[in-house]
């Protein structure tokens, strides 16, 4: 009896098919043989420019389950008199200001709106657009949630302490003791927000024996807001932030302080990867630390307007021994269920906020005063 060619054809690429996805890992195959959610990617970069959001899409196919977008909330000025006819792309090719650029709110949402609904379901938008030192920062947020309902799951990444960044801010730096954070946490903590800060762990090329002043403040920070999810991203790391000494000890106390069971720490960046990869030592007392406390770490890419899959995939790579020092529960948990346990439960009480307050009347703010003008009754 002749097989039909196609038939014949079918036949060996599923059995191809088959064989490929029994070789993956375990952990991998649970996940429809993806790799990784991604809590940390950025589709714009410092100049508002970056990948088209259904590009992202097709990047994450077969790769990346779910993932986080947001923008840079951050805008580099091309100041013609500092560097001339180069136009500057990143914060360090220039000395000229970063100033806080809102409009990248509205841009995320109009290009997740325009998506179809099995791909907007991959996807959790964050409001960025919003200066953390301003007591105005929460209102920013009410405003953005309530003019697009049903699109976003959290805040940030903004930040707070980061090295290069915070001096070049158009009207100064943010503090972790500025009762503005505190104002917008509160208000995250009310909705349901998830809210991914970056702070380093401590000051760029600090003195031996300087006191790592910043990790008393967070603790405080986050002691303060205990009703809302916090992503401390890159561990508190950066380019030249490197671990604080006894970092993982530090680690380790908070995340068995009950009074920290709102903190989770994302493990993103390539230079993040680098600091925890670059000893054997050092990289035993992370994993240690991580199948110690499984729960409370998410993995993330933090790339900035990739054009392919590649830059997001360097990353998740260049953790390759990480997750081989990880249990196979623990590694399942980095790399995907730690994410969908806070970014489902950001959507469903988000969306229940948005129900109770799209709609509502706005209370009408008093008569901006004007030259000439006095409220009725008033001389």
């Amino acid at each position: 009896m002749s097989i039909h060619p196609r038939k014949s054809f079918l036949a060996a690429f599923i059995a191809v098919l088959g064989l490929v996805f029994a070789t993956l890992p375990a952990w991998a195959q649970k996940d429809g043989g993806y790799k990784y959610n991604d809590s940390h990617f950025h589709l714009t970069n410092y100049i508002q420019e970056g990948t088209p959001l259904a590009d992202y899409v097709k990047m994450m196919d077969g790769v990346v389950k779910r993932s986080t977008v947001f923008g840079i909330p951050l805008q580099q000025t091309w100041d013609y008199e500092n560097t001339g006819d180069f136009a500057p792309t990143y914060y360090l090719q220039s000395d000229a200001p970063l100033y806080y650029y809102s409009f990248t709110d509205a841009f995320i949402a109009m290009s997740y709106k325009a998506l179809p609904a099995d791909q907007q379901a991959r996807l959790d938008p964050m409001i960025t657009g919003f200066n953390p030192a301003d007591m105005y920062a929460a209102d920013h947020i009410r405003r953005v949630l309530l003019t697009f309902p049903g699109v976003f799951s959290g805040i940030g990444e903004f930040s707070i302490h980061k090295e290069f960044v915070s001096s070049k801010i158009a009207g100064g730096p943010a503090s972790l003791k500025n009762p503005a954070l505190d104002s917008l946490l509160d208000f995250a903590g009310e909705v349901g927000l998830v809210v991914i800060l970056h702070s380093d762990i401590d000051m760029p090329f600090p003195k031996q024996g300087q006191d790592p002043y910043l990790v008393m403040q967070m603790k405080e920070l986050i002691e303060r807001h205990p009703k809302t999810t916090i992503i401390w991203a890159h561990a508190g790391l950066g380019r030249v932030v490197h671990p604080v000494t006894d970092q993982v000890s530090i680690f380790e106390r908070g995340l068995a302080n009950p009074k920290l069971a709102n903190l989770y720490i994302d493990i993103s960046w390539d230079e993040t990867a680098k600091w925890i990869t670059k000893t054997p030592e050092g990289l035993k007392r992370m994993a240690d630390l991580m199948n110690k406390y499984p729960d409370r770490f998410l993995f993330g890419t933090d790339v900035v307007a990739p054009q392919s899959i590649d830059s997001p995939m360097a990353v998740y790579n260049a953790y390759a021994a990480l997750w081989k020092s990880l249990t196979p529960e623990t590694r399942q948990k980095v790399l995907f269920t730690n994410y969908e346990r806070l970014f489902d439960a950001a959507r469903v009480n988000v969306r229940a906020w948005e129900e109770a307050n799209v709609g509502k009347p706005a209370v009408v703010p008093p008569p901006t005063p004007v030259s000439g003008y006095e409220p009725t009754g008033q001389k």
